[in-house]
């Protein structure tokens, strides 16, 4: 999952819109998250081959807890999160806590594979000025890789699309399966249909790093940015994907832990989805002083990274200044907590 393909839509609040305050955040300073992505329930109602990040038993994080976290997180000047799982439509008070980030002007925006999606949550969601969902649909059909498929949601994404006031990106992964290349092609297509947009990322292993893509794959994908040409495609593609789909690696200054900030069902801080275990750090003990050490913080697993919500979350701070202090988790030699590869 990724929060970072849905484009944020500005609103009015305290005299500047959300996106104003965004840039500004992002360009006048260094030491203040830009996206934290907050799970709100590890687990999730599929179970995808190739998804490292749920379960299927664990409760919803209480809302109390939630708010907190939210409130922490407008104390360190956080200017935009995403409500993450598992899946976060299993979460009963989501648009309470959605209602909670707005109030304190950050851009808030969800992530969901859409199976529980309904008109009444719609509503609810519109009610809490939800600015943006990302739903995640990688084929036409469920197999044992991937159950988000086209032939479950496309009724909802109907849904959407009548009644939605929020803005809606459909995400596809691209390499989940060689002989279902050409169905990420057919999702962008209906998500045109619908008047929705689509966006593509490419397959990343347990530690977040690219798996190649195919001849075949190369060819969906540039069909796929035709039937759907966002500025979203080509920061992708300019920041790290077309490297990568090269088999070349990015030369960038991971900002994770500061710019960008992964906050578990624990409430703990961490680099990334797939780099869970460090800093490991409880988010409502988290200070001015914990984000300028990890904005200063190099990670030696950034060369490969296919994580576009934090590339783009780090690539306002390209140019300022050197990561002096060395990868504490490769000079441990310890593997990140949590993670295993996907089948």
């Amino acid at each position: 999952m990724t929060a970072a393909n849905i484009t944020p839509i500005s609103r009015r609040l305290g005299g500047l819109s959300s996106g104003a305050r965004f840039l500004a955040r992002a360009v006048g300073s260094r030491y203040n998250p830009l996206l934290a992505q907050i799970v709100v329930t590890r687990r999730c109602n599929l179970s995808c081959g190739y998804c490292n990040e749920y379960d299927d038993f664990s409760p919803p994080v209480p809302r109390d807890a939630l708010l907190a976290r939210i409130d922490h997180l407008a104390a360190l000047k956080t200017a935009s999160v995403t409500f993450t799982g598992g899946e976060p439509l299993l979460h009963p008070d989501l648009d309470k806590l959605v209602r909670a980030a707005r109030n304190h002007g950050m851009i808030v925006t969800m992530i969901t594979n859409g199976f529980r999606l309904t008109r009444a949550w719609i509503d609810r969601l519109n009610a809490a000025d939800l600015q943006g969902m990302q739903i995640s649909i990688d084929n036409l059909k469920p197999d044992a890789v991937s159950m988000k498929s086209l032939s479950s949601v496309e009724r909802k994404l109907g849904l959407l699309s009548q009644h939605a006031k929020f803005k809606v990106n459909v995400n596809s992964v691209l390499g989940v399966s060689g002989e279902r290349t050409q169905d990420v092609v057919t999702v962008a297509e209906t998500a045109a249909k619908y008047g929705l947009q689509h966006s593509v990322g490419v397959l990343h292993d347990g530690t977040g790093t690219l798996k190649p893509l195919s001849p075949a794959q190369m060819n969906a994908y540039t069909q796929v940015t035709k039937i759907s040409p966002s500025m979203v495609h080509s920061l992708n593609y300019w920041l790290f994907q077309k490297n990568l789909m090269h088999g070349l690696t990015n030369d960038w200054k991971c900002r994770a832990g500061a710019r960008y900030l992964y906050i578990c069902e624990d409430g703990k801080v961490h680099w990334c989805s797939q780099q869970r275990g460090y800093p490991g750090i409880p988010l409502l003990e988290y200070t001015r002083d914990d984000i300028r050490r990890e904005f200063n913080t190099e990670k030696t697993c950034s060369p490969s990274c296919t994580l576009s919500c934090v590339h783009q979350m780090s690539m306002f701070d390209r140019y300022r200044g050197a990561q002096t202090i060395p990868d504490p988790v490769a000079t441990a030699g310890v593997a990140p907590e949590g993670v295993t590869s996907p089948a």
